[in-house]
């Protein structure tokens, strides 16, 4: 049995489900009502548009053109995830670009020359999902592994400087905030597999099932997924959290703290 097609009637209809929060807003004060309207508005508008740009993508054999749709996506994800901390220091959006670019890129190359083994290797009805959802992770992984070191770097401050005073390196000096950090960055990935499959059942998964799909099938694949997100949200975060330890922490073991600004 194929997917039941869903038309923009019905959609429409589903719409409907947000008055729950909407009345909850209205209810509670909470201010939330216009942006809910406005978030569910350009939501719908984005999507509809990339399923049309993505029609058009899975019919061309470009693989430039493919490419570089993959790379535009992930400065848009590393853009977003900057967008995020609460503070930032100068080349803060290039180093974000250039971790995002090199883990998703990386991360998704062995998973579909190596694992999936696609033919051809840009196929985009494989190449651009999977590295959509290997960005929205990474993202999430990148903002808040450098909020927490940011904000770690500036509350810590004293601390940190009277390590430095008293002879240890810069890398002992901020040690503890870089690997909290890390932590922070990786603790949602780690909280969505302990509860996956007992208490959520995954986007793909369900979409797969929801397709036709061989139920068994579709729990590989997300298995598998789980494993690549997991991966480039730890070769993301440490690496965003590494490039900026380099910048905020000189060669002659001192915390450049000034070069921190809010956003």
């Amino acid at each position: 049995m194929g997917a039941i097609e869903i038309g923009y009637g019905q959609l429409a209809l589903g719409a409907l489900l947000l008055a729950i929060n909407i009345g909850l807003s209205i209810a509670l004060r909470l201010g939330l009502a216009r942006d809910l309207v406005i978030g569910a508005a350009r939501m719908t508008v984005q999507l509809l548009l990339i399923g049309l740009v993505l029609e058009w993508v899975f019919a061309t054999e470009n693989p430039a053109i493919i490419v570089c749709i993959a790379v535009l996506m992930a400065a848009l994800a590393g853009r977003a995830g900057v967008k995020r901390t609460a503070r930032r220091y100068p080349g803060i959006w290039w180093n974000a670009l250039v971790v995002i670019l090199g883990a998703s890129f990386l991360v998704t190359g062995v998973s579909v020359l190596g694992v999936i083994r696609v033919d051809p290797w840009f196929d985009p009805q494989y190449l651009i999902p999977l590295h959509g959802m290997l960005l929205g992770n990474a993202l999430n992984g990148i903002s808040l592994g450098l909020d927490r070191f940011m904000e770690g770097c500036a509350k810590d401050r004293a601390l940190i400087e009277t390590r430095l005073a008293l002879g240890a390196t810069r890398w002992e000096a901020a040690r503890p905030v870089a690997t909290e950090a890390l932590r922070t960055g990786m603790i949602p990935v780690v909280n969505s597999m302990m509860i996956m499959g007992l208490v959520s059942l995954p986007g793909m998964m369900t979409g797969q099932i929801l397709a036709g799909a061989d139920p068994a099938q579709a729990v590989r694949y997300q298995v598998l997924i789980m494993f690549m997100i997991a991966s480039c949200v730890a070769l993301a975060t440490g690496g965003v959290v590494a490039l900026a330890y380099r910048a905020l922490f000189s060669p002659r073991h001192q915390l450049r703290s000034e070069k921190l600004r809010g956003a």
